[in-house]
C-alpha cells in the first residue's frame, strides 16, 4: 500500500506548498512499521473484510485510533452545501483490488498465445496448427469482446455492478476448460471467443466500479491498478508457461478466476452510485460509510450523487444520448481515441508473439527469457503509473508514453530493416531488447493504465453502462484487425515496416492526446462533467482550496499530514 501525506492526495497543492521527497516517504514507511498500535488495527481491518458484520472494535480498525491523527487525515473540501471530509482508504483499496482480479485473469488468455501458438505450430504438437490458424486463434478474443462488452455494461446497470463482476468469473473457467480438454483448432477457436467476450465483459464493468467507489483523490491510482492486474496476468504466464505442459497452463491460469469469484462476494460492496439509482438509499449510505469510515461525514457526498442522479432523470439511458449530450460525445471520441491507438501501437501484437518476435531478432538472450524480461518491467512501470497518475496528472503521462513508444519501435524497426537486407547486425544484437524493453515501460506508465482509468471517469452514471459498451465494441472490432492483419503485414512488408508503421500511429496518437484529450485529474465526476459541457467552474475555488491546503499541509502542520 503506497504512503502519501493528506497534501500528496489531495493533489491540489498550492506553488509555495512541500513536496513529498524520498525520505519523507521513507519516514512515513518507519513510523508506520514501528507503530504496533497501528499495525494490529490494519492487520485487523484486513480480516474484517471478509465480514461486514463484525462488532464495532474490528469496524473501529478501518479509522485510525488516534484521535488527534484523525482530524489532521480528514482534510475539508468544499462540497455542494457546507464542507465533507475526506474518508479512509483502506477499504476503497481492497474493493478495487478485489475486482481487478479479472483484469488479472484478461492477462492470462491475452498471454497465453505466446508459449502455446510455438507449442501447437511445432512438431510434436497435441493439436497441429498452421501460422494463419495461429492468428486466428490470438485475433479471436477480439471478436469475443464485442460479444461481451455490451451485455455486460447493461447487466451493470440492471442487476449491480458487483454481481455482474463475480458473474464474470463463470464463462471464464468455461474457456480454460475447453481449452484444456480441445482436440480441435475450432475447439480453441470457440474457446478464445469466450475468453473475448469476458474480456469485453471485464473491460466494461471493473473500470465502471472503480470509478465510483474511489474518492477523486486516489481514483486514478485505484483505475490504474487494472491494467496493473493485467501485466501481473501477463508475467504469470510469461513465468510458467515454458515450463509446464499445455494440459498444466490451462489448468493454472483456470484458477484465477476462481478466486476472482471469491474475492469479489466476500470483499467488494455494491457500488453506492448504483444503489441511489435503484432506490435503495439506505444500502447507498451503508456502502459509503463502508468504503469511507464510520467517521466520515456522508451527507456532501450523498447529496452530490443525488443532485446527479436528479440530473440524469430528467433525460433516458439509449444511444440517442450518447450523440445529442456534448460531454457524452466529447467523452466518446476521447475515450474512443485512446482505445484506437492503443491498438495500433501494437501493444497486444507484442504481447501475444514476444516469443516468435526475439527468435526473428536472434538475440543472445533466450526468447523465453527476454519475454520474463519483458514482463516484469511491464508490471514494474504499470505499477509506478498508479503511484504517478494522480500526481503528474493523465495527460502528461500519455504524450510521453506514446513519444516514447514511437521513438523505440522506429528503433525495432530500423533493426530489422537492417537484418532483412542482409546486414551484418550481431552487433547490435540486444537493440530488439532495449527497444522493446522501453517501449513496455512507457507503454505501462502512460498508454497501458490510463484509457482504462478515463474510461470510468468520463462518462455520466446515467449513460456509462451503455457508452463503455459500444465504445468497447468498437475499440475490440479495430483489436482485431490490428493483431488479424499482423501476419498479413509480415508476408507483405516483414517485420522492419510493421513496426514503423505500428511507430506512425504512436506518432498521431500524441497528436491527438495534445489536442483532444482532457485532464481529469484530482476532478470530482461532477466537475468532469461540467467541463466536459463546457461549464465553467467558480474561479474561487481552487483559491479557497489551495488555502485551506497550504494551511494544512505547511512546515509546521505536515508532521500531522495522515499515512493512510
Amino acid at each position: 500500500m503506497p504512503t502519501i501525506t493528506a497534501a500528496a492526495k489531495t493533489g491540489s497543492i498550492g506553488p509555495d506548498s512541500p513536496k513529498m521527497t524520498s525520505w519523507d516517504s521513507y519516514l512515513a514507511v518507519a513510523t508506520f512499521l514501528s507503530s504496533p498500535e497501528e499495525f494490529m488495527g490494519w492487520f485487523v481491518g484486513f480480516v474484517s473484510l471478509f465480514s461486514t458484520n463484525l462488532v464495532r472494535p474490528l469496524r473501529l480498525a478501518l479509522t485510525s485510533s488516534n484521535k488527534n491523527a484523525n482530524k489532521n487525515s480528514m482534510l475539508s473540501v468544499n462540497g455542494p452545501k457546507g464542507t465533507r471530509r475526506e474518508g479512509k482508504k483502506f477499504r476503497q483499496y481492497a474493493a478495487a483490488l478485489s475486482t481487478t482480479i479479472g483484469p488479472f485473469a484478461v492477462g492470462t488468455v491475452l498471454a497465453w498465445t505466446s508459449p502455446v501458438l510455438p507449442m501447437l505450430e511445432g512438431e510434436n504438437s497435441r493439436i497441429p496448427i498452421t501460422a494463419d490458424e495461429g492468428s486466428w486463434v490470438g485475433s479471436l478474443i477480439a471478436i469475443g469482446a464485442i460479444i461481451g462488452s455490451i451485455p455486460a455494461g447493461k447487466g451493470a446497470d440492471i442487476f449491480g455492478r458487483k454481481p455482474t463482476i463475480a458473474a464474470l468469473a463463470v464463462p471464464f473457467i468455461i474457456s480454460w476448460a475447453m481449452i484444456y480438454f480441445a482436440s480441435t483448432v475450432w475447439e480453441l477457436y470457440i474457446a478464445r471467443l469466450i475468453a473475448g467476450a469476458v474480456i469485453g465483459g471485464v473491460t466494461a464493468t471493473v473500470p465502471m466500479y472503480i470509478g465510483e467507489i474511489a474518492e477523486s483523490s486516489i481514483r486514478g491510482e485505484l483505475g490504474s491498478y487494472i491494467q496493473v492486474k493485467v501485466t501481473l496476468g501477463i508475467l504469470y504466464v510469461y513465468a510458467i508457461g515454458p515450463f509446464v505442459s499445455y494440459e498444466g497452463l490451462a489448468i493454472l491460469c483456470g484458477i484465477i478466476p476462481v478466486i476472482m469469484f471469491v474475492l469479489v462476494i466476500l470483499i467488494a460492496p455494491e457500488t453506492p452510485t448504483y444503489l441511489l439509482r435503484t432506490g435503495k438509499r439506505k444500502e447507498a449510505e451503508r456502502s459509503l460509510v463502508l468504503l469511507r469510515g464510520h467517521e466520515y461525514d456522508i451527507a456532501g457526498e450523498l447529496e452530490e450523487l443525488q443532485q446527479q442522479l436528479e440530473e440524469e432523470q430528467k433525460r433516458s439511458s439509449n444511444f440517442k444520448d450518447l450523440i445529442s449530450s456534448r460531454a457524452t460525445i466529447r467523452a466518446s471520441i476521447a475515450v474512443m481515441g485512446l482505445l484506437s491507438f492503443l491498438s495500433f501501437s501494437g501493444i497486444n501484437v507484442l504481447i501475444f508473439y514476444a516469443e516468435s518476435i526475439f527468435k526473428s531478432s536472434t538475440s543472445s538472450i533466450s526468447p523465453q527469457v527476454s519475454s520474463i524480461i519483458i514482463g516484469i518491467l511491464q508490471v514494474k512501470f504499470t505499477f509506478a503509473s498508479a503511484l504517478l497518475v494522480d500526481k503528474a496528472g493523465r495527460r502528461v503521462l500519455l504524450l510521453i508514453s506514446d513519444s516514447v513508444m514511437a521513438v523505440c519501435l522506429g528503433c525495432l524497426g530500423y533493426f530489422f530493416w537492417l537484418k532483412e537486407h542482409n546486414v551484418d547486425v550481431s552487433a547490435f544484437s540486444l537493440i530488439p531488447l532495449i527497444s522493446l524493453g522501453v517501449y513496455i515501460s512507457t507503454f505501462s506508465l502512460g498508454f497501458g493504465p490510463i484509457p482504462g482509468v478515463m474510461m470510468g471517469e468520463l462518462f455520466s452514471p446515467d449513460v456509462k453502462g451503455l457508452a463503455l459498451g459500444v465504445v468497447c465494441v468498437i475499440a475490440s472490432l479495430l483489436e482485431f484487425v490490428v493483431v488479424k492483419m499482423y501476419q498479413n503485414l509480415l508476408d507483405w512488408f516483414n517485420h522492419g515496416v510493421t513496426f514503423w508503421i505500428f511507430a506512425g500511429f504512436c506518432i498521431l496518437g500524441t497528436v491527438f492526446v495534445w489536442f483532444l484529450v482532457p485532464e481529469t485529474k484530482n476532478k470530482s465526476l461532477q466537475e468532469i462533467q461540467n467541463e466536459l459541457n463546457g461549464i465553467k467552474k467558480p474561479k474561487n475555488r481552487n483559491t479557497n482550496r489551495s488555502q485551506q491546503m497550504e494551511t494544512l499541509t505547511g512546515p509546521y502542520n505536515q508532521k500531522n499530514a495522515a499515512i493512510v
